[in-house]
């Protein structure tokens, strides 16, 4: 028991965390408009919301939804990337 609350504790201090960086990329992109930060924002987001999801998802037969949310927030980290070093070479 006290062991689950400590897990829940973490990935709620986790998604916290998550969403101020999210809030942080999206006020860089009102300031220079670099396409860059949307991307990391969302990213970002869904990071958050997926560590928010985990606290509920108690039953192990939910986890593997949670890994697929996590990996599309990677992929749109590397959709990032890959655009930010394509428009420097064009």
């Amino acid at each position: 028991m006290h062991n689950e609350l400590i897990i829940s504790f973490l990935c709620g201090g986790t998604s916290i965390a998550a969403v101020g960086i999210a809030l942080f990329f999206y006020r860089c992109w009102k300031e220079t408009k670099d396409r860059l930060f949307p991307f990391l924002a969302a990213a970002f987001f869904v990071i958050g919301a997926s560590q928010w999801l985990a606290v509920f998802a108690s039953d192990t037969a939910q986890a593997p939804a949670l890994y697929w949310i996590r990996l599309f927030a990677f992929i749109l980290i590397i959709i990032a990337v890959i655009e930010k070093n394509l428009q420097k070479k064009s």
